[in-house]
């Protein structure tokens, strides 16, 4: 593996560094939006600028890693390590596959189980909209869209605004929110329309 050239890519979908493991509940955040989105990789002893700082204590690091996957994501997650020196400094490189279980939860700091995924650089609370497409994702091997009059609108709506919120598209359609919903993952999932999250607002466009 060259450790250089994957740090020059910049953290992103699959990809995220950090410095040290300090806390349980944020470390198993960022297991679960990898296994529930492509799988991605953490670099621990890498600082979020992409400066190797190295690991004081790979054992302790990989205690704590160990411990967020068993007790702290659910379904438990496996992680994978390899140790990498660069400079006599130590990197630990964990390997999060993409699940076939999915969706996986984390444990918050209140007790409570959330589902997280990737995007781009962040680990992101999971819309019910995306936690829907999560669960589906891993079922399904093709997905038949059946156009009514509610896609019809969908699109027309899309061509001419770019975009669209749930709430826009139950107003516009008539329709509940759940029979909203089901109609954009199953969009989603047929890779017709892709889900945007802001800090704001979760919204859809065309692919």
């Amino acid at each position: 593996m060259n450790i250089r050239k994957l740090i020059l890519q910049g953290e992103g979908t699959t990809l995220d560094f950090k410095k040290t493991i300090t806390n349980n509940e944020k470390i198993a955040k960022s297991l679960v939006a990898f296994a529930n989105n492509k799988g991605g990789q953490l670099l621990i002893g890498v600082a979020d600028d992409g400066s190797i700082k190295g690991v004081k204590s790979e054992d302790e690091e990989r205690y704590m890693i160990t411990k967020s996957a068993h007790q702290f994501c659910k379904p438990a997650i496996e992680p994978e390590f390899e140790e990498i020196y660069i400079d006599d400094k130590l990197v630990l490189v964990v390997k999060i596959a993409e699940s076939d279980t999915k969706p996986h939860y984390a444990l918050d700091e209140n007790k409570k189980w959330w589902v997280y995924y990737r995007v781009n650089d962040k680990s992101i609370l999971a819309s019910k909209i995306i936690v829907d497409v999560i669960k589906k994702s891993s079922k399904v091997n093709g997905q038949l869209i059946t156009y009514t009059e509610q896609e019809k609108k969908l699109f027309e709506h899309l061509n001419l605004e770019g975009r669209i919120t749930l709430k826009q598209f139950s107003k516009l359609t008539r329709s509940s929110y759940r029979q909203a919903q089901k109609i954009l993952v199953s969009l989603i999932l047929s890779g017709v329309i892709k889900p945007h999250t802001s800090d704001k607002e979760e919204f859809f466009t065309t692919v």
